[in-house]
């Protein structure tokens, strides 16, 4: 059974530069000179993270959680629910279209992967 939570929500997922831009940098007093600075990255670069033009990387998230004391994960996560909504939104159309594989038939998908991990 598909997990349908993010493709059913009423809004977008809030973009990780969204809660850089309100939440993290003015609670840390940093302005976005000084962000870019404190990654190692242009000022551009944070600019479009920040206005949410730009999706958070491995690499960003990377350097964000080094730089805030959390998880790449966080961010990677935060980032990927924004991708997945605007992939589904984009493409709902042609995502009804598609036929399901009939459950008897289906492989234990969660099983092989276990394995090979």
């Amino acid at each position: 059974m598909p997990n349908n939570w993010l493709n059913n929500r009423k809004r977008r997922p809030t973009h990780p530069g969204e809660i850089l831009r309100e939440d993290v940098l003015p609670a840390a007093g940093l302005t976005q000179d000084k962000l870019a600075k404190l990654l190692g990255v242009s000022r551009r670069t944070v600019s479009e993270i920040l206005h949410e033009r730009r999706p958070v990387t491995t690499d960003m998230a990377h350097r964000l959680a080094r730089a805030f004391g959390t998880s790449p994960e966080m961010w990677l996560g935060l980032q990927q629910d924004v991708d997945l909504w605007d992939t589904h939104q984009a493409r709902r159309k042609n995502t009804k279209k598609l036929s399901e594989w009939p459950p008897e038939k289906r492989p234990n998908i969660s099983v092989a992967i276990l394995f090979t991990a």
